[in-house]
């Protein structure tokens, strides 16, 4: 299925293009209860203090591109029912416990402009992130106040030195929890 938008169409993603996340995550308060364990390295992060969402989510994304040759993202909008999916009529694909989620495959732009606002603040940033050779995986759960990635090494450490991004690696079996933030 295709829907329209920007005056382009786009791919709506299926079961089969998550095929690869469900089923493999962990339950507990590691990453890898948002990221397979099939990564290299994993981080979590949140806007620094005194940063917007749209800055943070901008270096965040920079930070992406630079590190994945030319080709198109899966975007996924987890459907609390409360916050913007871009393509609310579109069918959904599930994760994680049975979450509802679109995807649609586009790109670093569309994830810097289509949505206005998510349940972890005012920024556009999709739930679910993975370019098309899934080299690595954006993901922020529900309940989270964080955002948990697994890549490669150099993209991970680009991420931990870039002070608008504020990630900090970790350990596929340590806690994911952020220093100063709580869980829900």
């Amino acid at each position: 299925m295709e829907v329209t938008r920007d005056g382009r169409s786009w791919r709506i993603g299926t079961a089969a293009d998550v095929a690869w996340i469900a089923g493999r995550t962990t339950q507990g308060p590691s990453v890898t209860t948002a990221i397979p364990p099939v990564f290299d390295a994993y981080a979590t992060f949140h806007p620094p203090d005194g940063r917007s969402f749209e800055v943070h989510e901008r270096a965040v994304v920079d930070e992406l591109a630079a590190h994945t040759p030319d080709q198109p993202w899966w975007l996924g909008y987890l459907d609390t029912g409360a916050h913007d999916i871009v393509f609310p009529a579109a069918p959904k694909v599930s994760l994680y416990w049975d979450w509802r989620y679109l995807l649609v495959e586009a790109g670093p732009e569309q994830a810097l402009t289509w949505r206005t606002g998510h349940m972890r603040g005012a920024g556009p940033l999709p739930d679910l992130i993975f370019p098309e050779d899934r080299s690595w995986l954006v993901s922020a759960l529900w309940d989270d106040a964080w955002t948990d990635i697994g890549g490669t090494t150099a993209l991970i450490t680009a991420l931990h030195r870039n002070s608008l991004v504020n990630a900090r690696p970790v350990g596929p079996d340590e806690d994911a929890l952020p220093p100063g933030l709580t869980r829900d």
